[in-house]
């Protein structure tokens, strides 16, 4: 199977794996021509959710129907999941709170959660008026925390997109087509939204374990735009924060997540299989890849006629915006401030952000140069 092969040699992050999908789908096998596979790929980045992951269910879909899709998820997945579970039951009963590789792993976070978010920035909040909606977002989910805040944010700054760029040019792009019926499209849009409003109010109307740890997943994974990384610190401020997890597991579970192939949204398999065991793991990667499955699948037959309606596109402006500011708030609290204490802390962050964005050093070696520096450090 093609998508169990990428599965399990696709490494180096969404990007690398949308040149692996175009080299082994379009150049190899020509399942599509080079434009619709760019608007696919335009679709998919235009959605929250894990962009390569969305790609390979879209070209499942195209190949074979909604079956196809969901064939070419798990061959895409599943590697990853199963080597990150394996992975959360061994780490468990191992000791390593005190470890200084532990302190340089936080580290990386910064630096890779900080690249991360100043690329989504230069993208979604390039005018005065988005700066001023991400502004808000970050206000509010700063000194509002609850499970209603990320929520109750969106739905405000997708009024303010809709108000403020309802004038927006419609794209005048080509027009292209998705086998997905409408009747499916419209069921997994409604699931999407459904789900997103009605599992905070399960939460706490039940207090039920699962639910909650269900929720936080499905509520990370339906609001992230731009990549695996930016996921971070969402799951961290869900699950670390809170004290369902501890800072030194997450950490242990981020710096092997760079090791594995495939997207890395399956990073919460291992914490979901830290928390509660396989069953967890499996919970969790349920929960954070099917807002993703949904959206992809709810919008395929739509996509033109939203990009082409200039309302529609001014309220996914400002939601866009507002994603920005949420990231930028979970960036401070708890990564920024749990981990940059000392003027040594931030010097080494430095050096890590600039291997990353100017060097244009490969992930898993500047983690690599993170849990070594972190160990030197302890020793000073």
């Amino acid at each position: 199977m093609v998508s169990a092969r990428l599965g399990f040699t696709s490494f180096g992050g969404p990007i690398a794996h949308l040149g692996y999908f175009h080299d082994e789908y379009i150049r190899k096998r020509r399942w599509m021509d080079d434009k619709d596979y760019a608007d696919l790929v335009a679709l998919c980045q235009f959605l929250p959710g894990p962009a390569s992951s969305q790609v390979g269910i879209g070209m499942g879909v195209m190949r074979a129907g909604v079956l196809g899709g969901i064939v070419s998820f798990l061959g895409f997945t599943l590697p990853s999941v199963i080597a990150l579970i394996i992975f959360a039951l061994i780490f468990q009963g191992v000791d390593v709170s005190d470890a200084g590789w532990i302190h340089g792993l936080k580290i990386v976070a910064v630096a890779v959660v900080a690249h991360a978010i100043l690329g989504m920035a230069q993208k979604l909040t390039p005018d005065i008026k988005r700066k001023a909606i991400a502004l808000l977002a970050m206000v509010v989910t700063l000194l509002w925390q609850t499970a209603y805040s990320q929520i109750g944010i969106i739905l405000l700054s997708a009024l303010l997109g809709f108000l403020i760029y309802r004038e927006q040019e419609a794209d005048s792009g080509g027009r292209v087509s998705f086998p997905v019926k409408s009747s499916i499209a419209k069921v997994c849009l409604v699931l999407f939204f459904g789900l997103l409003i009605l599992l905070p109010i399960l939460r706490e109307v039940t207090s039920i374990h699962l639910i909650a740890m269900f929720d936080s997943f499905y509520r990370s994974g339906s609001l992230v735009f731009g990549g695996g990384h930016v996921v971070l610190p969402l799951l961290e401020r869900e699950f670390v924060t809170t004290g369902w997890l501890s800072e030194e597991a997450f950490l242990a579970g981020y710096g092997a997540v760079q090791a594995v192939p495939g997207p890395l949204f399956t990073f919460a398999s291992y914490l979901g299989a830290v928390m509660n065991g396989w069953t967890g793991g499996l919970l969790a990667t349920v929960a954070i890849f099917l807002p993703a499955f949904l959206l992809i699948l709810g919008t395929l037959p739509y996509w033109d006629t939203v990009r082409r309606n200039p309302k529609a596109k001014g309220a996914l402006m400002g939601v866009n915006a507002a994603v920005v500011g949420i990231l930028i708030s979970a960036f401070y609290q708890p990564i920024w401030t749990s981990t940059i204490r000392v003027p040594l802390d931030f010097a080494f962050a430095a050096i890590l952000f600039s291997m990353l964005v100017y060097w244009k050093l490969p992930p898993w070696l500047v983690v690599l140069t993170g849990a070594i520096g972190g160990t030197v450090m302890s020793l000073v």
